[in-house]
């Protein structure tokens, strides 16, 4: 599959949502919280559930917006439901994905995208296409995890069978699954001058977190986009995923279980 007909290698499988209403600001963009202020106008680019966007509306509130923008109508509902729970008035919605924003440029103070651009066929493009609508003196900010970082202990072989299967599913898909390590380059060369690259992590150490983790992924190996995505490109076959299912649980079961996902961050300055 080309780059630029890239397809969401997740779905929006309920195991895949658990994972996105997990996330907030203050987990997930801790690096762009700072440059936030009330009367900002922000875009959130695949805003999904919306937790983190309903976080960043009431960091740029009451005076400003937030516009969360995702593809899939149902997953826009949700957000939308967060945004009435917590009674946040300055939250907006719009269906739509990169490269092509409908949007005026310089539309925006803020452009965000968390855990997108790994899933888009031509990141370079759509960080262009954030730039056309963010403000000058305005801020694109992503995030995004690099698969070929993440470790875990205790050292199940399972694990790394499912690690490299991930990252030949997504790359079939024509998504990049180390996104993270990459973002500043792309940054550079879809022409922003001023970079500020950082990195972050979600780390789960607790039997709580890890058995959470496992049992997500677990279940998101079979009965997500994922699986089929897998099957679809002869990658994997119902067994073998049945088998890296059983090896997820087995690890999150694991006393001393501890897992890292190491993340990418950028921060661009548009002129």
């Amino acid at each position: 599959m080309n780059r630029e007909s890239a397809v969401y290698t997740h779905g929006h499988h309920a195991s895949v949502l658990r994972s996105h209403r997990w996330r907030t600001a203050a987990n997930s963009a801790a690096y762009l919280l700072p440059a936030l202020r009330p009367g900002l106008e922000v875009l959130d680019v695949g805003c999904g559930p919306g937790t983190i966007t309903a976080d960043l509306a009431a960091a740029v509130g009451p005076a400003g917006t937030v516009t969360g923008l995702d593809p899939a109508g149902e997953v826009l509902e949700a957000a939308r439901a967060v945004a009435d729970e917590r009674e946040l008035r300055n939250m907006r919605f719009a269906r739509g994905s990169v490269p092509e924003l409908d949007f005026p440029d310089a539309s925006f103070d803020v452009v965000h995208a968390h855990q997108v651009l790994q899933h888009v066929g031509d990141p370079v493009a759509a960080l262009r296409e954030m730039r056309r609508v963010c403000r000058p003196g305005g801020l694109v900010a992503a995030r995004d995890s690099d698969y070929g970082g993440m470790t875990w202990y205790p050292e199940v072989p399972g694990l790394e069978e499912w690690l490299s299967r991930y990252r030949n599913v997504a790359r079939h898909a024509g998504g990049e699954p180390d996104a993270g390590r990459r973002l500043r380059a792309w940054a550079r060369e879809a022409g922003f001058a001023e970079v500020t690259a950082s990195a972050s992590a979600w780390c789960f150490a607790t039997p709580e977190d890890c058995a959470w983790w496992s049992d997500l992924w677990a279940e998101r190996t079979v009965a997500s986009a994922f699986a089929g995505l897998a099957v679809e490109s002869g990658l994997a076959d119902s067994a073998a995923l049945e088998r890296t299912a059983a090896t997820w649980r087995e690890w999150g079961g694991h006393p001393d279980a501890w897992f890292l996902v190491p993340h990418g961050e950028v921060l661009c300055r548009t002129v």
